[in-house]
């Protein structure tokens, strides 16, 4: 019997869907017409033990037991899905072939891996144990994967990489947690301080980003501008370029502080002579923007709806478990398989059929067209999202569904228009010794812009000009201006920064490291590692932007630098990324950050919290018992280490 071992029943529906039939529905499985079966995981089924599940010794927070480091680690079977473990032990057992259908990613690798391993299948089953990788969950392209299995050997790298992230996720966040937390009990603060190598870098963002806006300072700077007329009385404007002896005027931005300056300038050039010492003009071409991973929908989805990253990221689960319109959406990848481009006609007419409004851009769309987007080289497990072939009746979707399916749409059908083409024109005047620059943009040929701009491209021209010209300056405008602080984050911003965190990381060396694997967190993780900052009252939304809450700014102020900087854990993301590839090993990853761990705990000890986050602290959890069928209330403490009238085994902390 072959046992198909998907991570979501949807999965397994969409897989039982193209087997043989007559299928039987049994508990917990599908059994197929030929005697296979098809089961499922429900997420993880298995979870990292508790530090209590090591030693009962553990279950108060206590200092001298830090820091807690696995000898042998533990999992064990989440209280949910206990009757799921059962069912898929006594399946494993029966079967003489495994299909690992996990989602096709690191986490969906290591997931029903764990299953395996734990359940206890024999060695020949795992050697043998074929992989099958499904991001369409429509008939042909299940199909389709199926008919391309892969040996599940090949993908244990992939898998050691996700162990790793959750081993150093756990030893990292229980201690740094668990530490924090009782120096703040010291300081009379009974919520919990949670640490994770995600998470307080992200935190350490919002808050240096609210500081720098508090601690914000304007300065009015100036510009000039020269008003220049042809023979022909034609005018148009140039900006004056300040030369290097006008440096010490300027700030690091080169704006010009002084305003006698900038006067002096205007005195100089009014009614003078202006020689055109270098025209260029320059037909310039721009491709498509390719088609979305997770985390560049998010971003574009929160420019133009508004959605938060968790909304972005459960309405595209919808669209491709429940609708089947879009393929897999935790994809960090931005490409596509050349092969897949033989689909492309269908895809086309499926999102035309669906969106007859799109139809309207079907003669500027040439299906034959292959723009960079498909690239073997540059996808691995996983390929960008798209719509699937499916034509379905839109009519169903919610408001967000309904956006998000018809943005990845224009995106996809992008890579099927022209490029965007404009002239580029760019004027060089010296005027009284002094450089002034003109520019205009004129667009020639929209091509996809059309599809994804939401208003025209500024237009801006110049009169008829060639080097050597004569021209005279009529005129010169002194404009004032205010340096402005910076934006507050929002969550186009906070995802944007996530994904390009090398433009945070302070060493110069890491910065070089994360040229290829620059990010914080995965496309599977950022929207829930946002939300947790927000179920930890350490940010708060106000109106579209995100701040910095005052229990958020004091856990920074007390930690390590390396604690909320990202430069720690955007090398952790590269170094995982290197165990995928094979180019480091696990214990090259874990031993450092092990003996790196000992010197943070040692750090927490001298650390002293704010007597004011006293006042922060949030209200005792209050719970009903029944005592011989009365109802009673009693106060449990948030933070583990004294004696409580109530207690139960308390959940890991998530810590990520």
């Amino acid at each position: 019997m072959i046992l198909y071992i998907a991570e979501k029943p949807s999965l397994a529906r969409a897989i039982a869907e193209v087997l043989p039939r007559p299928h039987k529905k049994q508990d917990g499985y599908i059994e197929l017409g030929n005697g296979d079966c098809v089961s499922w995981c429900l997420g993880h089924l298995l979870e990292q033990a508790d530090p209590a599940d090591y030693n009962p010794d553990f279950k108060p927070w206590r200092f001298e037991h830090l820091p807690i480091i696995p000898d042998e680690w533990k999992l064990k079977p989440r209280s949910k899905t206990r009757s799921q473990l059962t069912v898929l032990r006594r399946l494993i057992r029966q079967s003489k072939q495994l299909v690992h259908a996990g989602d096709p990613d690191r986490e969906g690798q290591l997931l029903v891996d764990e299953v395996i391993n734990y359940l206890g299948a024999s060695a020949t089953k795992k050697r043998t144990a074929q992989r099958v990788l499904i991001s369409d969950l429509n008939p042909k392209a299940v199909t389709t994967a199926l008919n391309n299995l892969k040996s599940n050997s090949d993908f244990i790298p992939l898998s050691t990489s996700a162990l790793a992230r959750s081993r150093a996720d756990w030893i990292y966040g229980i201690n740094l947690t668990r530490a924090y937390s009782i120096q703040g009990r010291k300081a009379g603060y009974n919520g919990v301080l949670s640490v994770g190598r995600v998470q307080t870098p992200l935190l350490g963002l919002v808050v240096r980003r609210d500081n720098e806006i508090d601690g914000f300072v304007s300065k009015p700077f100036f510009e000039v501008q020269a008003v220049v007329e042809t023979e022909a009385g034609e005018s148009f404007k140039a900006r004056w370029k300040p030369s290097e002896s006008c440096q010490p005027h300027q700030d690091e931005e080169g704006r010009v502080l002084n305003q006698k300056l900038a006067e002096n300038v205007i005195t100089r050039i009014k009614g003078e002579l202006a020689e055109l010492v270098k025209l260029t003009q320059k037909r310039k071409r721009e491709n498509a923007p390719l088609p979305f991973s997770l985390s560049a929908l998010q971003i574009e989805a929160a420019k133009r709806f508004g959605m938060s990253a968790k909304e972005v990221l459960d309405t595209c689960q919808a669209l491709y478990e429940r609708h089947k319109l879009l393929t897999y959406p935790r994809s960090d990848c931005r490409y596509l398989p050349e092969e897949h481009h033989a689909q492309a006609a269908d895809v086309v007419n499926a999102i035309t059929a669906n969106h007859q409004k799109l139809k309207e851009f079907l003669p500027q769309i040439t299906v034959s067209r292959r723009s960079s987007a498909w690239n073997d080289k540059k996808v691995s497990a996983h390929h960008a999202i798209i719509p699937t072939t499916r034509q379905a009746n839109l009519a169903v979707l919610s408001q967000q569904e309904s956006q998000l399916y018809e943005l990845v749409s224009r995106y996809y059908l992008a890579q099927f228009m022209a490029p965007y083409e404009y002239d580029d024109t760019r004027v060089e005047l010296k005027i009284a010794g002094g450089e002034f620059i003109a520019t205009a943009h004129q667009t020639q040929i929209s091509g996809w812009k059309q599809l994804l701009s939401s208003s025209e491209a500024k237009q801006s021209t110049l009169p008829l000009l060639k080097e050597g010209q004569s021209l005279r300056c009529t005129d010169a405008l002194l404009e004032e201006k205010n340096t402005q602080p910076p934006k507050y984050f929002t969550d186009a911003t906070l995802l944007a920064a996530m994904t390009g965190i090398s433009r945070y990381v302070t060493d110069s060396e890491i910065r070089k490291v994360l040229k290829e694997t620059d990010g914080l967190g995965t496309e599977a993780t950022r929207a829930g590692i946002i939300e947790l900052l927000f179920t930890r009252n350490f940010i708060q939304r106000e109106g579209k932007t995100i701040r910095s809450t005052a229990v958020g700014r004091a856990l920074v102020d007390c930690l390590p630098d390396s604690a909320t900087t990202p430069d720690m854990t955007a090398l952790w993301e590269s170094e995982l990324s290197r165990i995928s590839q094979q180019e480091t090993s696990y214990s090259h990853f874990m031993q450092p950050l092990t003996e790196r761990l000992r010197d943070l705990i040692a750090q927490s000890a001298q650390v002293v919290i704010p007597d004011t986050l006293k006042a922060l602290s949030p209200p005792a959890k209050k719970r009903t018992t029944r005592t011989r069928g009365k109802a009673s209330t009693k106060t449990k403490k948030a933070v583990s280490g004294k004696k409580r009238t109530v207690t139960k085994a308390k959940r890991p902390v998530k810590t990520k």
